[in-house]
């Protein structure tokens, strides 16, 4: 590991000191380093790397940080499944609405099938006017466009675009002479009785690799060769010069423009312009290869999302003996990617979470009769029961994580040493939740502290360990004290949550599970 470079070594160092500890931005500029910058000692432990530079710095590098292989931003070939029509003879990456909105690894998997595969379709989304704008915003940003921010797809009298007709349509990229070209579209069948009209996609990506396979030089000219996208109608005049298939800097595709209706008059030599057109038909005829066109058609109430920088999509031709009508807006996949990267993050808190119960939380509660994990599920039950705010559930439910983190454990409080365990569970939790839940496993030590103080009964109420764990935590409140403690913003659900704690501690009283709050601690995480 000491054989790192060390400017990347540094540029990366996680301490505080050199990146905000909120969102990870870095502190320095490169050339703020000494020019003659150098590792001074470095120790290797079971955690990671430590290192101590020339200049006097410290720097700690996580095991799994320095393990972890190169990563990109998701939008090229690498990481994709390359997919031809038969692999979804079981069925296509699809989800109800209702179930998408409602549970977030629904909505996680429906976003990984529009990143990976390039598309999915949700059932059931409400067949009314603008439902569509709904579903983008479900994830990301309604991207403007010419067209409005959403586009009727429907027979129109004087089409400016032949979307907007009932001939079929080949396979093809929306909008390729903009740039960037809009990366993410969404189409809502409001209607689709007319014969006809069956909707079909081409994996792009999954061509251009045969190209590339087939005949290298005719994908190397499709990479090189800057063509002409154009559109103009009365209002708009749109261009960008950009290759039918781009790669990034390590040869990988990332991006397919195809749009034989957009492509302006192409300029260049004899031989230039023969080689263009020898390898822009080839490309061509692979995209209409019947075994890489996935036909299905869509309902009314199915919403299509597609990644226009990767699918080509298609229409066939349909009767005017019925009605078809589409809703179509255009998204971004930053965004979803976004939102996809939060769930996940999310997932991962959640699971830690849900691990502290599994393990640690089966452990005994602090001289009670029923273990940690069954004092939280009973207070965060008795909360639900209360009817109180998601807020307040989550909290009764979280309260006592504090005893699982920290340098003191919960044992320790019981050997007569405070460990502060609200004060470590509050800030732990803050990774996640905001002060609305945090705030009510801060104060609930202080509340039984203050409950103690003002209601003679609730103390003859404790049992003998919570009568134990009052001493230790300083005892009931003076009247000042008490008096500033109901002040405080958080005191009134901090009192909440306090008498729920004290109605946790019965043995063998049935409880959801922790999965049973899932939904609800997701809700409310940042």
């Amino acid at each position: 590991m000491t054989e790192l470079p060390p400017y990347w070594l540094r540029d990366n160092c996680p301490c505080a000191e050199c990146r905000d500890p909120r969102n990870g931005q870095k502190l320095f500029q490169i050339d703020d380093l000494p020019q003659d910058l150098a590792v001074a000692a470095s120790t290797e432990t079971d955690e990671g790397l430590e290192v101590l530079w020339s200049d006097g710095h410290h720097s700690r590098y996580p095991l799994e940080w320095l393990g972890a292989e190169r990563d990109g931003d998701g939008r090229t070939e690498e990481g994709k499944r390359l997919w031809v029509a038969a692999d979804f003879a079981h069925g296509i990456p699809e989800a109800r609405w209702e179930a998408y909105l409602a549970d977030p690894a629904e909505q996680a998997a429906v976003l990984t099938a529009v990143r990976r595969s390039g598309f999915a379709v949700l059932r059931g989304v409400p067949a009314v006017e603008r439902q569509v704008l709904a579903v983008a915003e479900s994830f990301g940003y309604v991207r403007v466009t010419n067209y409005g921010e959403l586009f009727d797809v429907r027979v129109e009298p004087d089409p400016n675009n032949l979307a907007f007709t009932s001939v079929a349509i080949a396979p093809h990229t929306d909008n390729p002479y903009r740039d960037p070209v809009p990366t993410l579209q969404l189409l809502h069948c409001l209607e689709n009785s007319a014969t006809g009209g069956d909707s079909g996609l081409v994996d792009g990506f999954r061509a251009a690799a045969l190209l590339r396979e087939e005949a290298p030089a005719d994908f190397e000219t499709l990479t090189r060769t800057p063509v002409p996208f154009v559109f103009r109608d009365r209002r708009t005049e749109l261009r960008a010069d950009r290759p039918l298939i781009e790669v990034d800097a390590l040869g990988r595709i990332r991006e397919v423009r195809f749009n034989n209706r957009s492509i302006g008059t192409l300029r260049g030599s004899s031989g230039e312009l023969t080689a263009f057109y020898a390898a822009y038909r080839r490309f061509a005829a692979i995209t209409l290869r019947p075994e890489l066109q996935l036909a299905f058609r869509l309902d009314r109430g199915d919403c299509l999302v597609f990644d226009n920088t990767r699918l080509l999509h298609a229409r066939t031709a349909f009767q005017q003996d019925g009605h078809r009508h589409l809703q179509g807006c255009y998204a971004d996949l930053d965004t979803l990617g976004s939102t996809l990267a939060v769930l996940h993050r999310r997932a991962a808190a959640l699971d830690a979470i849900a691990g502290l119960f599994a393990g640690e939380g089966a452990g005994e509660y602090l001289g009670e009769e029923v273990t940690m994990a069954e004092h939280m599920l009973q207070a965060a039950a008795a909360a639900e029961a209360a009817g109180a705010p998601d807020h307040l559930v989550a909290a009764a439910l979280l309260h006592d994580v504090g005893h699982f983190h920290g340098a003191l454990h919960g044992s320790d409080l019981m050997e007569g040493q405070d460990n502060r365990h609200s004060d470590t569970g509050a800030d732990w939790l803050a990774r996640w939740f905001g002060p609305e839940v945090t705030e009510p496993v801060r104060l609930h030590v202080a509340a039984k502290r203050y409950l103690c103080a003002v209601e003679p009964d609730y103390r003859q109420r404790l049992s003998e360990a919570s009568e134990y764990t009052l001493t230790v935590q300083g005892g009931p409140m003076d009247e000042r004290q008490a008096a500033a403690f109901a002040e405080l913003p958080g005191a009134a659900d901090a009192v909440a949550v306090r008498r729920w704690d004290e109605q946790a501690k019965t043995a063998g009283a049935p409880t959801p599970g922790f999965e049973h709050y899932r939904p609800l601690l997701a809700a409310l995480m940042h």
